[in-house]
């Protein structure tokens, strides 16, 4: 797979570098040459450019890339270059980082951006996911379809622990993609039973998000015990 990353800074070479080690191929295209650092990933191609003018695009080849990723510090120059990259070279994949959360509501569809990952908003969430059991954090938000990945910790007392995965009746929109559990990452089959202490990811429209905590958040007794007070 052929990735273009515009912004060779911290967070664009140590993309760069997680890309090479699984085998794909790099280009990092950034204009200010302070940044053009080869001895640092040597392994990418770089090239020194303007990633918001077409003529840098064009010498880059973007019409060959699977996937663009906008991981500079400038959330403007990020939406330019996912729209170009979307809409004149039609790459299949395009990323965008958000650096300021006041601007993701930009970061969608409309200005070509298929992943948007704010680094704030990411690292606030999981925050809240290494302190909170019982509560629904959403990591990531998916432009196309209004979808999240959003992650959920069982508590021992919640209904469906003890419940194969095929028997819970899962709110409509809704995916279980991974139960993380003791360190380990499964990949969920309808004969899975699940446990207290599993930690959860689903892709989830937003407006399932409320059902889906609802159904993961409910505890065993609950209900008798509020008939018990009556």
């Amino acid at each position: 797979m052929r990735v273009a990353i515009a912004g060779a800074g911290a967070v664009g070479r140590s993309i760069a570098g997680e890309l090479l080690e699984n085998g794909h191929e790099v280009l990092l295209v950034d204009k200010n040459p302070k940044s053009i650092s080869v001895e640092r990933v040597p392994r990418a191609e770089w090239l020194l450019a303007d990633a918001c003018e077409i003529t840098a695009l064009d010498e880059a080849a973007l019409q060959r890339c699977n996937v663009v990723i906008a991981a500079t510090g400038d959330d403007k120059v990020n939406l330019v270059v996912s729209l170009l990259a979307k809409t004149e070279y039609g790459v299949p994949r395009v990323v965008a980082r958000v650096n300021n959360p006041k601007n993701e509501w930009l970061f969608n569809e409309a200005w070509g951006v298929d992943v948007a990952v704010s680094t704030p908003r990411l690292m606030s969430a999981l925050v809240e996911e290494a302190v909170s059991v019982g509560d629904l954090v959403r990591l990531m938000r998916f432009s196309q379809g209004d979808a999240n990945l959003v992650e959920f910790t069982l508590s021992a007392d919640a209904d469906v622990v003890g419940t194969r995965v095929s028997d819970v009746e899962w709110p409509e929109d809704t995916a279980l993609v991974t139960i993380i559990r003791e360190g380990r990452v499964l990949v969920p089959s309808g004969s899975d039973t699940l446990e207290g202490g599993d930690e959860l990811l689903f892709v989830a429209t937003a407006e399932r998000e409320s059902a889906l905590e609802s159904l993961l958040a409910g505890e065993k007794g609950a209900e008798q015990g509020a008939g018990t007070d009556a």
